[in-house]
Formats: C-alpha cells, structure tokens, sequence
C-alpha cells in the first residue's frame, strides 16, 4: 500500500506542473490588454511602458513564469494588480463558502443517486427502474444554472417569495442560517450531477449482481440487503467512485455559477470580477488553486481504490 500511494503522489507533481504551464499561458490567451484598461478607464499609470514595467509585464513570458512558479512554491499565490491585496487573503475569505456548497451538493447528489441506483439495478425493468433512469435522464438535461434561475424566478412570480439574494448570514451569526441559504443551488447543483452518478451505479450494479459469487451468496440463504449492500455494492464502488472523483470540476465550476445567481460570497464573483479586470495574478492563483484541489481529490480517489480492492495494494 506505501508503494502504491507513493506512486500515486509523485504522479501528482508533473501533474501540478503542467497545470501551471497552461493555467499561466490560458490567462494571457484572454483578450484585452489590463495596461490599456488601466491607463484608459482608470488613469494607473503615466504611460503604457512605464506601467507595464511598473507590474513586472515587459519581461518575457518565460521569466514571468519562471518568477511567478517560484513565488508559487514558497507560498505566495501572488498580488493583485489593482488593488495590492495578496491573492491568498481573498482565497481564503471566499473559499468556506464555495467549499460548503461544494461539499453540500456532493452529499446530495450520493443521497439520491446511490439509493435510487441500488434500487434501479436491483428492481431492472419495473416501474422503479423505469422511473429512475427517466429521472436520470432529466438531471442530465436540464442545465443547473437554468433550474437555478427557475427557483429564483418562478416562486417570486407565483408565491411572491424569493430565496434571500445579497443578505449573506456568516457561520458565527447561526450554522442553522448559514447552512440554509446553501440548500436551493446545492439541490440544483446537487440534482444535476446526481444523473451521472446514478447511472453509473445502476450499470455496475446490474454487472456484478449478475456474477456467481452473489448467486451462490443467495443460495446459500444470505438475506438480499447483506448480498446487495456488503457484497455487490463494495465490488460495484470502484467505478462509482472514480466518477464520483471525476465529477469534482463541475462542482466546482458549478457552485462558482450558483454563487453569482444566489449572490454568494464566495470564489464565483471573486473570479468574474478579476477575469473581467484582467487581474493575471488573482486569476492565475485562483484556477491554480481550484486545479490543485481536483488534482487532490483525484489522488484521495486513487488512494481509495486500494481501501475497496485489497488486489490493487498487492499490485
């Protein structure tokens, strides 16, 4: 198991590298120049060339990387170049809220997706099958930032209720309220990747209940819940999981969406307004960041297999 988590976390460096390489190339690919629009809209500077020397953007991209990646490793995210603020500082204020959303429609995408999987495979051709796979179909479908601005739009227009937008409730003031304005984008954010997930469990589950070891578990006398959720389903994670691993960048990406709709304070209208500004180095330390975390959860995702599939720790 060492040998294998070791190799598992040295393949995470190249990784990180050459997500750094592009994070730092894709930003500069943005059209509009931040020298311009500071000196035309905000009158920063005396001139292009001096202000552009000023923030260190006249040397060659292969310097600026090299001075960027090394500030990177010794901690330093970066600083804005409107406003001076290290990048870190407004990560860390922002980043609770994006990562409570993140973690809330996680739980409730696996609390719908894997019991309705479960019962899908095990009830295959009823009513219940039928009904899940429809519903996995409409997750699917139905983009999350358009159900978002439904529950916005919808009960303001009928019930003449909307859910509270730009009153922001902190965890000190009450984890009651500050969990509660998480709960409408977590459930469409949530709802929209549980159709992945369910689909997944459905088929893998479908695939091991057929094989002989859960016949003859049946046969000899095991009740069906032991069979299907102490044998089937842990021979079954493996796929769920990695699926479940490879979702994380569109919860990501999806809460920043579901923040800007339900005015959260979190990374989404952070990343807009640097994007909007040309802000390199909040940008850049804010994708590097969010890429770092997916590369994380991917590892824990790849750590996890050999916890469900003792033959991976022997590999």
């Amino acid at each position: 198991m060492f040998r294998y988590s070791l190799q598992r976390l040295l393949l995470v460096l190249p990784t990180l590298f050459l997500v750094s390489l592009f994070v730092f190339a894709i930003v500069r690919a943005i059209p509009g120049d931040v020298v311009d629009m500071m000196l035309e809209q905000f009158q920063y500077g005396k001139s292009a060339d001096e202000l552009r020397a000023r923030l260190g953007l006249d040397r060659p991209l292969a310097a600026q990387y090299v001075t960027w990646a090394w500030q990177v490793l010794r901690g330093d995210l970066g600083t804005s170049l409107w406003t001076n603020r290290p990048a870190a500082l407004d990560i860390a204020a922002r980043f609770p809220v994006t990562m409570t959303l993140s973690l809330l429609s996680i739980a409730i995408s696996l609390a719908i997706a894997l019991p309705v999987g479960i019962l899908a495979a095990v009830r295959q051709d009823s009513r219940a099958d039928y009904a899940a796979r429809s519903f996995a179909v409409g997750a699917l479908s139905v983009p999350n930032f358009w159900l978002g601005t439904l529950i916005v739009v919808l009960p303001s227009y009928y019930f003449h209720w909307a859910p509270s937008i730009g009153s922001f409730t902190s965890f000190a003031e009450g984890w009651y309220a500050y969990l509660g304005q998480f709960l409408l984008p977590a459930l469409c954010l949530g709802v929209a990747q549980a159709g992945i997930i369910m689909r997944m469990t459905r088929g893998m589950m479908l695939e091991v209940l057929r094989q002989d070891y859960v016949r003859t578990a049946l046969a000899k006398g095991l009740g069906g819940a032991a069979v299907v959720l102490g044998h089937a389903l842990r021979n079954a994670a493996i796929p769920i999981v990695t699926v479940i691993g490879g979702q994380m960048p569109f919860y990501f990406g999806g809460s920043i969406i579901m923040e800007h709709i339900f005015g959260l304070p979190g990374m989404g209208s952070f990343v807009l307004e640097a994007i909007s500004r040309r802000d390199y180095p909040v940008i850049q330390a804010v994708n590097l960041f969010v890429a770092a975390l997916v590369v994380l959860s991917n590892l824990l995702v790849d750590l996890s297999y050999g916890a469900l599939d003792p033959r991976v720790r022997q590999d």
